[in-house]
């Protein structure tokens, strides 16, 4: 169900949709925020549940994301595609603007901060994922997200090639009518949150 009170930019210019995806950041982020710990948790099962069905057991390479923020943390989806024989990479921000680069990553593993100061492996062991989990605060029926502005995913997906595919993953109450592509943004080939999965 998307959010009545998400209205619309004024106008498609790009000024005017940035402004528009500032505050839809700030209110969903408040809203991410605002749950319950445990209702936070148990949606994130569910989500994380939800993810069954894709098999990610096809993909060598699997990419995650450290949960910040009330993120749905996805180490243990990670755990299980390592006991699987797969291998596991985390993005880590090497320079504002630049794409990120992905390093292997297993529990246990040294861990040091990246420029954000979220924690990245601190082996330099440099592989391209097969599949991407991609953290999202919004999202739309087209399958476009709403990340947090910085641009990385949009930029490191523009610059892999092959591309990987993209899974993005968030909760019910992110999805909007519309986030206004614009050229640089990058469609996920699918969304899933604790009751959604898109495409249908």
């Amino acid at each position: 169900m998307t959010d009545s009170s998400a209205t619309a930019p004024r106008s498609s210019a790009w000024g005017e949709v940035r402004s528009w995806r500032v505050r839809q950041r700030e209110r969903l982020m408040a809203e991410r925020m605002a749950l319950d710990p445990a209702l936070r948790g148990a949606r994130a099962a569910q989500a994380r549940d939800s993810l069954a069905p894709l098999d990610l057991r096809r993909f060598g390479v699997l990419g995650i994301y450290w949960p910040i923020r009330g993120e749905i943390d996805v180490r243990d989806v990670a755990a299980a595609h390592l006991d699987g024989g797969g291998r596991v990479v985390l993005p880590v921000v090497i320079g504002k603007g630049s794409p990120v680069e992905f390093r292997s990553w297993r529990p246990g593993a040294p861990m040091g901060r990246d420029l954000w100061k979220i924690p990245v492996p601190r082996e330099r062991e440099l592989l391209q994922p097969d599949a991407l989990l991609v953290p999202l605060l919004g999202f739309d029926g087209d399958c476009y997200r709403l990340g947090y502005g910085g641009g990385y995913y949009d930029r490191t997906l523009a610059a892999l090639a092959p591309p990987p595919f993209c899974i993005g993953l968030g909760f019910d109450f992110g999805r909007l009518d519309s986030i206004f592509p614009q050229p640089h943004d990058i469609r996920m080939d699918v969304i899933v949150t604790e009751t959604q999965r898109l495409p249908g």
